[in-house]
């Protein structure tokens, strides 16, 4: 969206982020600067992933009565850094019906993908660094959030090649399924982030991340939030949606002929992309950076500056890593066909309709619903508009949740109508036993007596 156009229809927010300046200031960045920073943020994603594994570890142990590791270093700590040294110390063993050069590169493509996708994301504010005033992340671009999904579309290539090069069944079978998995919620992924586009007028992470200064985006864009959390765990191939990994069904799936550095390439791209979909999740709906509303109001925003900001990221960051956590240790697997039909009849139908209502509340922002005027709350200043905004939603949610309850109760009652309490063992002309909770009727404890002449004597006599 070009800055005039946002000054139409966003004046508000566009003001505040500063049309004049669409991304962040990189002036005072040498090149050498940038690889720096560049190998700041890998060792950073490499020491979250190594202590993430160990989180989950000891988290679902606790959670379901179970030991985690507690024998490499201090609280089992080493564990993890133990488990990749035998990884790479493993025999490498390739399927001979495998294509040699496309099974090395499918996982090289996964591994590498996720930290490219973290290159546009904003870690902190400006900062001081070997005397120069840089930005804390890599880079950034008009259109930010949309590289950010077109790698995540690029890193879908690894899993359908790592199907496809075993030469095995069941890992192919694994890769096409998981690829329609996660391609159909990508689609509804970028639908939710388009209600975000509309109130920060840009596409650049820095600019969204500024337009969040007096009110995040989880509010006024709640339920793209909510569509958000259900995509990232399908996206991200996490209990209860790791359908492409279905041990009973696929053998581990795409992955399955894998081992040694190739496998564990794969497991490090699963959880880098664990924590690229919840550094965006932070930079759109949760201020990226930004300190929590109480703390950024003390000394004129002192803690959202410098180095604070990488604080609440990482703080903001480990709170969706416990989520991720908390549902693998909580739910049991979804059935694939409940989860693609989940989907694409429901989350992408749901997120057109939200995008359009959005749409027309901000439109309307400039004309009809400027009467409604600004909310002041503690200091800050709210649109009005979007607080009608979040009511509406509220109401039509109440509404469709208690009609959709209605209709759930009407379906399961036509398809498990009720059982009487006593049956007639020999209604249907052969013995039947009881249904748990039936008991059988008093006359019909033995089976009816053969009388003479009857059809059935003759039988018996036969």
């Amino acid at each position: 969206m070009s800055s005039s156009t946002a000054a139409v229809v966003l004046p508000d927010l566009v003001s505040l982020a500063g049309a004049d300046n669409p991304r962040a200031d990189f002036s005072d960045t040498p090149f050498w600067l940038t690889v720096v920073k560049a190998l700041i943020v890998f060792v950073y994603l490499l020491v979250s992933t190594l202590l993430v594994i160990w989180f989950e570890r000891r988290v679902i142990g606790r959670m379901q009565q179970r030991p985690g590791p507690n024998r490499n270093g201090p609280f089992g700590l080493l564990q993890t850094l133990a488990d990749g040294m035998k990884a790479m110390l493993k025999e490498d063993v390739r399927p001979k019906a495998a294509d040699a050069f496309v099974y090395t590169l499918a996982p090289i493509i996964t591994a590498t993908m996720c930290f490219v996708a973290f290159s546009i994301i904003p870690l902190a504010g400006e900062v001081s660094m070997f005397g120069h005033t840089t930005p804390f992340q890599l880079t950034d671009t008009p259109v930010a959030v949309l590289l950010v999904l077109a790698v995540a579309g690029v890193g879908i290539y690894g899993v359908v090649l790592a199907g496809w090069s075993s030469g095995s069944t069941y890992p192919l079978m694994g890769g096409l399924r998981s690829s329609a998995q996660m391609i159909s919620y990508e689609i509804a992924m970028g639908l939710s982030l388009v209600a975000v586009f509309l109130y920060a007028g840009s596409m650049s992470t820095s600019q969204i991340v500024l337009a969040q200064s007096d009110l995040w985006f989880v509010v006024p864009a709640f339920f793209s939030f909510f569509v958000y959390l259900v995509t990232m765990v399908g996206e991200t191939n996490r209990l209860p949606f790791d359908l492409a990994e279905g041990e009973g069904e696929l053998t581990g799936g795409f992955h399955t002929e894998y081992g040694s550095m190739r496998f564990a390439m794969f497991f490090l791209g699963e959880y880098i992309n664990m924590f690229t979909v919840a550094a965006l999740a932070t930079t759109m709906f949760l201020g990226g950076p930004l300190a929590p509303p109480p703390i950024s109001m003390i000394n004129d925003g002192m803690f959202n500056e410098g180095w604070w900001g990488l604080l609440w990221f990482t703080a903001k960051l480990w709170m969706f890593m416990f989520v991720f956590v908390w549902l693998r240790g909580s739910l049991p697997r979804v059935r694939y066909d409940q989860f693609m039909r989940f989907g694409w009849k429901f989350l992408i139908p749901a997120t057109l309709g939200w995008v359009v209502l959005v749409a027309f509340f901000r439109a309307g922002q400039n004309g009809w619903l400027d009467w409604f005027g600004d909310v002041t709350v503690a200091g800050r200043v709210f649109p009005g508009s979007s607080l009608l905004l979040v009511g509406v939603i509220a109401v039509l949610a109440l509404v469709g949740g208690w009609l959709w309850d209605s209709r759930a109760e009407r379906q399961e009652a036509a398809a498990h109508p009720e059982v009487p309490d006593e049956i007639d063992p020999y209604a249907g002309g052969h013995p039947v036993p009881p249904m748990p909770g039936q008991r059988l009727r008093e006359p019909s404890l033995a089976a009816p007596a053969l009388t003479a002449g009857s059809e059935t004597t003759e039988d018996a006599r036969a």
